[in-house]
């Protein structure tokens, strides 16, 4: 997709060069180190997974990371794994804006459906955006090396 006025708001995907800009708004939402944080997201671009930006005055205050899936229950879906909007702009519309990136990227791709896990105090910002909690509980184990 290309990328897409909203607002005052720019929404783009980053080129890899890009990626570290998004590193203090991602670091609200994941305790990870930036090199780490760099590390994990090279990895897994080569299966699709991509980071799209929402940009004020030419600085990122949104970051959404996302990635096609296919799976048996769900046939062709869009992922989304990571939102996040600077606290000092929550409620501007940038977590709104890179949702409906997301859902015309997916659209676009012919998919049918974005799923998302959610943290329990993110679920009334998306059920605001008419998602629904899936019946299927997400389960883990961590397993020792």
């Amino acid at each position: 997709m290309t990328t897409q006025a909203h607002g005052k708001l720019e929404i783009r995907r980053l080129s890899p060069a890009e990626w570290s800009g998004a590193y203090p708004v991602i670091a609200q939402l994941r305790s990870l180190g930036e090199a780490e944080f760099l590390e994990r997201v090279r990895r897994q671009s080569h299966s699709g997974y991509e980071l799209v930006a929402a940009f004020r005055d030419g600085t990122i205050i949104g970051v959404l990371g996302m990635r096609p899936v296919h799976t048996l229950a769900r046939g062709a879906h869009l992922h989304v794994d990571d939102l996040v909007v600077d606290a000092s702009v929550r409620g501007s519309g940038a977590g709104r804006a890179l949702m409906d990136y997301a859902e015309r990227d997916a659209r676009a791709r012919g998919m049918t459906a974005v799923f998302l896990d959610a943290r329990p105090d993110a679920v009334p910002f998306y059920e605001r955006e008419n998602y629904l909690l899936h019946p299927a509980p997400s389960m883990k184990k961590v397993l020792a090396p």
